[in-house]
């Protein structure tokens, strides 16, 4: 077996900015078709067209993954330009407002949920039925450390990481027997746009500060890069992955076990 996915049809949601771009690009080089999703225009054409430097044939389609007609639209655009849907990489996600839970509204929690939680169930409940007929396929959900943890200021968006990989882990279930696996890669801290506000928020004015002090309580002293966990997120689409489904994979430096 080899890390390649040429002839492959793979859609990376969230994919304008971050891990998503990240991931899209990695595939493109490894030979894929890329459909690119998000709810950016802008950036999300500048990943597709950095895809195709690649020589990909890759698209842009914007989408918000919370409504359940145009998640159906980007995986039928899949395929009808391709034919087929080989890997879906369930990476959009928003980290909603940072507070305490007693001060959070009900529409903040509802969009984190229906952003992390319900775009990932809707993103495998219309791809898996290609896949299914396929007989072929790889999901790859993004939790993350919050998956495993709590984290304070952030609960909605640590329960809807939790719901993450529990949808990964019993949808495996029902599918492995189909030539579909579903994994979910849990990064630690990523040094992503996103992490910065979050830590903006956290920590108003000394968010550098709060930077160097988790950075130095990491094994290895630093945050993860997008590639590196674009990386992981690669194996765990490739067939050098063949026999891993159910899972989530942590990439954290050693922070966590």
């Amino acid at each position: 077996m080899s890390f390649t996915f040429n002839g492959q049809v793979a859609i990376v949601t969230g994919a304008a900015t971050g891990i998503g771009r990240a991931a899209a690009l990695a595939l493109a080089r490894a030979g894929a078709r890329v459909l690119v999703v998000d709810l950016q225009p802008e950036p999300g054409e500048i990943t597709a067209a950095q895809a195709r430097d690649y020589g990909s044939e890759a698209s842009f389609v914007q989408a918000d993954i919370s409504h359940a007609d145009q998640v159906a639209n980007y995986v039928r655009k899949a395929v009808d330009t391709w034919g087929r849907i080989d890997v879906l990489m369930n990476n959009a996600g928003w980290q909603g407002d940072i507070t305490a839970l007693v001060d959070y509204t009900d529409e903040q929690f509802d969009r984190v949920m229906a952003i992390n939680v319900r775009g990932t169930y809707l993103g495998m409940k219309h791809t898996l039925p290609v896949m299914i007929r396929q007989q072929r396929g790889a999901v790859v959900n993004t939790g993350s450390l919050a998956s495993y943890t709590g984290t304070r200021m952030l609960a909605p968006y640590t329960a809807s990481k939790h719901a993450i990989l529990g949808l990964t882990r019993a949808t495996a279930l029902e599918v492995a027997r189909e030539g579909i696996r579903i994994n979910a890669v849990c990064p630690g801290p990523v040094d992503t746009p996103m992490l910065r506000d979050i830590e903006a928020a956290q920590a108003p004015g000394q968010a550098d500060t709060l930077r160097q002090r988790r950075s130095a309580s990491i094994p290895d002293g630093r945050y993860a890069s997008p590639e590196e966990v674009a990386n992981l997120m690669l194996y765990l689409a490739s067939d050098l992955a063949s026999h891993i489904t159910g899972q989530g994979i942590q990439i954290n430096g050693g922070s966590h076990g």
